[in-house]
């Protein structure tokens, strides 16, 4: 009787089919976002800069005064100077562009 443990057939093949799906489809949806996520999150640390506006992870604005090591002081009212960590910082905000009465022509 010859030996069926290491053989390899189709059969076999597909029975590992929906674990490789499954492992695929884990990838997709959660690996590869969350690495996205992460390179942002890279991104907005390493643009922080004094004089920018940035949002907090707990929603609070305020304009970077200085950024150290693991903090950054924001300026979140006049004279009133926060230190939070460096992580709290959940985006860099962009100032918007009102439109002019000239762009609005509805």
């Amino acid at each position: 009787m010859p030996n069926v443990f290491g053989v390899l057939t189709v059969s076999n093949w597909v029975e590992f089919l929906p674990l490789a799906l499954i492992i695929l489809v884990f990838y997709l949806l959660v690996l590869r976002p969350a690495r996205n996520r992460q390179k942002d999150f890279m991104a907005t640390q390493d643009s922080l800069e004094s004089g920018k506006r940035v949002m907090l992870a707990s929603g609070i604005f305020g304009d970077v005064a200085s950024v150290r090591d693991d903090e950054v002081d924001l300026v979140i009212a006049p004279n009133v100077t926060v230190t939070v960590a460096r992580q709290a910082v959940a985006r860099v905000v962009t100032p918007e562009v009102a439109p002019t009465d000239e762009e609005s022509t509805d």
